[in-house]
């Protein structure tokens, strides 16, 4: 294997210890077990003054959301993904093509609306919100297929937030909803890229 073949591994002080933790909780069963484990193990690192992210995750960049995968489980298959929200940047709502994923606000806040779909014509989806939340440091939530859909945003003026994403598998695409008329949304497929890591 040659070094553009490896997977990503980014060094930082606790790396080993968030990792061995992320290891023992995906080891916990089916994907509700593994998920409440890693709600635990999440909000726990957040907390460990021994675990610190790397500089560059508090970095926002200018024209959209960051997302560094800083780790990519070569036995279990996870990824853990870091993303700065620069102030005011968030997502269009979307999904996760299927894979679970526990999200835990490392620093700032971020508002998070969960969606509940109604219906489904062809590529047209019915959406009604089904409840919203301000997380601040040390929450974290899970979503699991096929309750997945969501908007993630940073409602501040002028704060930064991270937040820590442990996907089941690489996240490489998703489904966005583009708003039609009332709750009536088209599903559009999207390639996610990840941003370099410094």
């Amino acid at each position: 294997m040659n070094a553009t073949d490896a997977l990503p591994d980014f060094d930082f002080p606790g790396h080993d210890k968030l990792v061995a933790a992320i290891d023992a909780a995906v080891a916990a069963g089916d994907e509700h077990a593994v998920t409440a484990a890693l709600r635990n193990t999440l909000c726990k690192m957040i907390r460990d003054r021994d675990v610190n992210l790397p500089d560059c995750v508090f970095d926002p960049i200018e024209d959209h959301y960051a997302r560094r995968e800083l780790y990519r489980s070569p036995e279990l298959g996870y990824s853990v993904v870091a993303m700065t929200w620069g102030p005011g940047q968030g997502t269009p709502m979307h999904d996760h093509s299927g894979l679970w994923c526990v999200e835990g606000v490392w620093d700032g806040e971020l508002e998070i609306t969960q969606y509940e779909l109604l219906e489904r014509n062809g590529e047209n989806f019915r959406f009604r919100a089904a409840g919203g939340m301000h997380a601040g440091p040390g929450s974290a939530g899970s979503l699991i297929p096929p309750h997945e859909y969501h908007t993630i945003r940073n409602a501040s003026e002028d704060a930064v937030a991270v937040s820590l994403h442990i996907y089941k598998a690489p996240m490489e695409c998703c489904s966005m909803f583009v708003p039609r008329e009332g709750e009536w949304f088209r599903r559009v497929d999207k390639a996610l890229e990840t941003d370099e890591a410094a």
